[in-house]
């Protein structure tokens, strides 16, 4: 099998006007030689004209939520197929701020997933549980339920990345042992395994997400299992993404 390339995705969330896109410019310079795969998701305003900024370089963009329908009277809301035709090749979906903000649920990523699938996007499904899930030792079969309920059938190392993002630890500056880190990664690499077989199970990329900073990414990095970052506030300036770029490059 070959090696998983390692990925560095940057979830600009509701962040950014046409001026931050020269911290993309900066990044794809300063980072030119990068090994990893790396990726922004910016607004979806800025979509299109990241994507054409950033054609025949480094960085790939990508969306951070779609519908699960392809066209229709949806306000406000974006396709998959939209996300593709503006230049995504990824789009983020699950993330823990659309479930409790907008209250979707598995059978809604799941449903979503299947039509990032059918644009030819790759689908980042993010997974995680909240403090009070973490205190009552609910994390694991929680996370498992998750991954059962937003996976569609037919995923493979193509068009499935999995982000293990702990929510109590989003944008708090809070960050898990390492110890549990390995833990629920290598959980959700068995359930891969188990599920899609030990080819396709070996073949998703993993994920970690939640207040990664470049103090703190070498460490996550070494963890087993870990193959990349969903980051956050941090992507936003090319340094700090950069410094986690840079981390991940060096493992």
């Amino acid at each position: 099998m070959a090696e998983r390339r390692k990925l560095a995705a940057g979830n600009w969330k509701m962040n950014g006007t046409a001026a931050d896109m020269a911290e993309i410019e900066t990044l794809a310079q300063e980072r030119s030689d990068a090994t990893c795969e790396v990726l922004v998701c910016p607004p979806a305003t800025l979509l299109e004209r990241l994507a054409r900024a950033c054609e025949g370089g480094p960085v790939v963009v990508g969306g951070q939520d779609c519908h699960a329908e392809e066209k229709g009277a949806h306000t406000g809301d974006v396709s998959a197929a939209m996300l593709k035709d503006a230049g995504a090749s990824y789009v983020i979906l699950g993330h823990s701020e659309r479930r409790q903000d907008h209250g979707e649920t598995n059978e809604i990523v799941r449903a979503k997933t299947k039509a990032a699938w059918d644009a030819g996007l790759t689908a980042v499904i993010c997974v995680g549980e909240t403090l009070s899930e973490r205190e009552a030792s609910n994390t694991l079969d929680l996370i498992s339920g998750q991954l059962a309920g937003s996976i569609p059938d037919k995923a493979n190392g193509h068009n499935l990345v999995v982000a293990y993002e702990p929510v109590w630890a989003i944008g708090t500056g809070k960050v898990p042992t390492t110890d549990q880190i390995g833990e629920v990664h290598s959980m959700i690499r068995a359930k891969l395994e188990k599920r899609f077989g030990e080819g396709v199970g070996r073949s998703v990329r993993i994920l970690y997400g939640g207040s990664v900073k470049p103090d703190n990414a070498a460490e996550i990095f070494a963890v087993s299992h870990v193959d990349g970052a969903l980051v956050g506030g941090a992507s936003l300036k090319a340094k700090d993404f950069g410094g986690i770029i840079a981390a991940l490059d060096s493992v």
